[in-house]
C-alpha cells in the first residue's frame, strides 16, 4: 500500500502564499533549533477552534450515531433471542426473558445439521479457494507464465459477481435433470452427469468464486518478500517445490491465514448460493434456516434471533482465532535492503500453468455467462439435444419483455437506485467522519469509535437484517418497511469497508498541510472543507461509489427488511428463481450484471487513489 503523500496539484486546491511560507519556515525551525518542551509534548499544532469541549461533543455525536446504527440493533437481537414475544403482535411490553429459545435451538437436530453443513461447506470452499488462490498468486508473481497481468485482472472478475447470480448460473448449468452441461454430455454419449444440488456443489461454487480473496492477500505478500531467503534454500540443494512449501508459503502464512479466515467468514454469511443449490435438495445451512424461521406462519422471530446469535458468535470466534494464530510469531520478510522480485523460469512448463489458468477462467467466467445468455434468450429452457442449442428460431427477447412488463421489476430497480443513493450519501459522510476522527485527530473516545465501527466485520449481512428486524418492527412510527431502514442497514453492514477505503486515502495526505492552515488560524471544519476533503476527494468518491455498488448486490440484509413497496433487485431476483421461472431469472441476472459492470467501471476510475484490495473485499462480502 502506497502511503506516501501524493503531489498537491494546483488545479485541486490553491493555498495562500502566506500559508506555504509559514509551513516552510515552521519546518525549517523544527529542523535547525533544539526542541522545546512544548514541542516534545505537542509535536504538531492544534486547530484554533477545537477546544476540548468541541472534541468531546464531536466524539459523543459519533458514538451516538454508531450506537443507533450498530449497538442498538445488536442489543435488540440479543434481547430477541432471550424472549418468547412476537414483536409484531405482542410488541415489547410483555416480554419474558428466558433461555428457552437457545435451549430449543441447541436441542433441534435441524439446527445441528444446518450448523454442520455450514461449517463443512465453508471449510471445503475455503480449502479449494486456498489451492486455487495460492496457485494463481504463485504463477503470476513468482513465475514467468505468459500473460500474467491479464490472468490476474480476469481472475478478479468472480469477486464482482453477486453470489445469487453465481448460484443461478450454476443451477442452470449443473441441474441433475435439465442442466446444460448434462445435455451436452448426453449428446456426446457420455453417461456421467453433474449434480450441483449437493453439498459438494455448494463447496465447488464457494471455492471457485472466493479464490480471489486468497489471491489478493498472498500475491501482495509474495511481491514484498525478499527472494534471498528462497535463493539460500535452493543453494542448499532444496528443489523449487520443496522451497515453495518450506520457505515461501510459511513466510507468507499471515496472508494465507487472513485470506482463509476472511473467505470462511464471508461464505458463512452467504445466502444466495445455498438458497439456489442447497434448497432444491433440502440441504439446510444456517443462513437459509434463519430465513425459513421468519417465513413460517406464525414467524418464529425469537428462534431466528437465537440462531442468528449463534452464527454471529461463530464468526466472532473466527476473528479472535485469526488474531491468536498470527500473534507471537515473526514473519518479517521485508527489510531496509533493496531487492528485486524473484521470477522462477518454468521453461516449457509455463504453458502448462497458463493452460490451468485459462481452464479456471473458462469455468468460472465463460461457462456461467454463456448459461445465463442461453437461458435468458431461449424461448424454452428444455433442450432436446446439442444441435438444438444452435437453432436460431428458438431464441428471442421474450423473457426480457416478460421481465419488464412486470411493474414490480421496474419498481425494484427504482427502489434499488434510491436505496443505493441514500446508502452512498449517508455512509460516505459517516465513514469520512469516523476515518478522519480515528486517523487524523486526538479526539477522546476515538478508540471506542474505531472498535464499534469495525464490529460489523464479524456480523454477516443476514444477521444484520435480523437485528434490524428486531430493532424496528415492533416500534411505532412507520420506520420499518421504508427504504430508510434498508439504507441504514446497508450503511452499518459495509461501514468497515468504507472506512478502510477512506483511511487509505487520508493516509496519503501529509499532516503539514493541515498544520499550515492551523498555524494561520483556520479551524477544524474550515481546514477539513478547504484542504483535507478536496485532497481526499478521490477516496471519498471511491468509497461512496463502492457503497452504491454494494447496496445493489446485497441480499442477506434485504430479506428481512423489504416490503411490497420497497422490494429491491436482489430480492426480486430471488423471488423469480423460487417461483421456478429460470429464464426470466437469467434475464434479470444479466440486467443486474450489466448494471454492476457499468458501476464497477466507474468505481475503478474513482478508486485509482484508493486501495483495490479493500474495495474488492467489500464487493465480495455482499450477498
Amino acid at each position: 500500500m502506497d502511503t506516501e503523500a501524493f503531489p498537491v496539484s494546483t488545479n485541486i486546491i490553491q493555498f495562500p502564499q502566506t500559508w506555504l511560507a509559514t509551513a516552510t519556515q515552521a519546518g525549517h525551525d523544527r529542523a535547525t533549533r533544539h526542541p522545546r518542551p512544548e514541542d516534545v509534548h505537542h509535536p504538531m499544532p492544534t486547530p484554533a477552534t477545537s477546544p476540548r469541549l468541541f472534541s468531546r461533543a464531536w466524539s459523543g455525536l459519533l458514538l451516538l450515531i454508531l450506537t443507533f446504527l450498530i449497538v442498538y440493533p445488536t442489543g435488540m437481537l440479543l434481547l430477541g433471542a432471550l424472549t418468547d414475544a412476537n414483536p409484531v403482535v405482542d410488541g415489547f411490553a410483555n416480554m419474558r426473558l428466558s433461555l428457552d429459545n437457545f435451549a430449543t435451538v441447541l436441542a433441534n437436530p435441524t439446527v445441528h445439521a444446518a450448523l454442520a453443513n455450514s461449517l463443512l461447506a465453508c471449510a471445503g470452499g475455503t480449502a479449494l479457494a486456498v489451492i486455487i488462490g495460492l496457485f494463481f498468486a504463485w504463477i503470476v508473481v513468482r513465475t514467468d507464465t505468459p500473460f500474467g497481468g491479464f490472468i490476474a485482472a480476469i481472475g478478479m472478475l468472480p469477486l464482482f459477481v453477486p453470489p445469487l447470480v453465481a448460484g443461478v448460473a450454476w443451477a442452470i448449468l449443473g441441474s441433475p435433470k435439465t442442466g446444460l452441461l448434462n445435455t451436452v454430455l448426453a449428446s456426446m454419449g457420455i453417461g456421467f452427469r453433474f449434480d450441483l444440488y449437493t453439498l459438494s456443489g455448494i463447496i465447488f461454487v464457494f471455492g471457485m468464486y472466493y479464490a480471489p480473496y486468497i489471491y489478493m492477500f498472498t500475491a501482495s505478500a509474495l511481491r514484498n518478500m525478499d527472494p534471498s531467503l528462497e535463493e539460500a534454500a535452493e543453494i542448499s540443494g532444496a528443489s523449487a517445490f520443496r522451497t515453495m512449501f518450506t520457505i515461501t508459503f510459511p513466510l507468507i502464512l499471515p496472508a494465507i491465514v487472513s485470506g482463509m479466515l476472511l473467505s470462511f467468514i464471508v461464505m458463512l454469511g452467504i445466502y444466495g448460493v445455498p438458497a439456489t443449490l442447497g434448497a432444491p435438495a433440502n440441504i439446510p445451512v444456517l443462513t437459509t434456516y434463519i430465513f425459513q424461521l421468519t417465513s413460517w406462519s406464525p414467524p418464529r422471530y425469537g428462534t431466528a434471533a437465537s440462531v442468528a446469535m449463534i452464527l454471529m458468535l461463530v464468526t466472532g470466534a473466527l476473528v479472535v482465532i485469526q488474531q491468536k494464530v498470527l500473534s507471537g510469531r515473526s514473519y518479517v520478510t521485508v527489510a531496509g535492503k533493496a531487492f528485486r522480485p524473484r521470477t522462477l523460469r518454468l521453461g516449457p512448463w509455463r504453458w502448462f500453468t497458463l493452460a490451468l489458468a485459462v481452464i479456471y477462467l473458462f469455468v468460472v467466467v465463460v461457462l456461467p455467462t454463456v448459461a445465463l445468455l442461453i437461458a435468458a434468450f431461449r424461448k424454452f429452457l428444455y433442450i432436446r439435444n446439442f444441435d438444438a442449442l444452435f437453432d436460431a428460431k428458438q431464441y428471442s427477447w421474450l423473457h426480457f419483455d416478460r421481465l419488464f412488463s412486470n411493474p414490480a421489476t421496474v419498481d425494484s430497480i427504482i427502489n434499488t437506485m434510491q436505496v443505493g443513493i441514500a446508502t452512498a450519501l449517508i455512509g460516505g459522510v459517516l465513514a469520512f467522519a469516523v476515518g478522519y476522527t480515528v486517523a487524523r485527530t486526538q479526539a477522546p473516545w476515538r478508540r471506542a469509535i474505531d472498535v464499534i465501527a469495525t464490529v460489523p466485520v464479524a456480523i454477516p449481512g443476514l444477521v444484520i437484517g435480523v437485528a434490524y428486524l428486531w430493532a424496528w418492527i415492533g416500534l411505532p412510527g412507520g420506520f420499518y418497511g421504508t427504504i430508510w431502514i434498508l439504507a441504514l442497514a446497508f450503511v452499518a453492514r459495509f461501514l468497515p469497508d468504507t472506512v478502510k477505503v477512506l483511511t487509505s486515502s487520508l493516509m496519503q495526505i501529509h499532516r503539514e498541510l493541515e498544520e499550515a492552515a492551523w498555524l494561520c488560524g483556520r479551524g477544524t471544519l474550515s481546514t477539513i472543507a478547504t484542504i483535507t476533503l478536496p485532497l481526499a476527494r478521490p477516496g471519498v468518491i471511491a468509497a461512496m461509489t463502492l457503497l452504491f455498488v454494494l447496496s445493489i448486490r446485497e441480499l442477506g440484509s434485504s430479506l428481512f427488511l423489504y416490503s411490497s413497496q420497497t422490494m429491491v433487485m436482489a430480492v426480486h431476483l430471488l423471488s423469480y428463481y423460487e417461483g421456478g421461472n429460470f429464464s426470466v431469472t437469467a434475464a434479470f441476472s444479466l440486467v443486474q450484471m450489466v448494471l454492476l459492470a457499468v458501476l464497477i467501471g466507474l468505481t475503478s476510475l474513482a478508486t485509482r487513489r484508493a486501495t483495490p484490495m479493500d474495495a474488492a473485499s467489500g464487493l465480495g462480502r455482499a450477498g
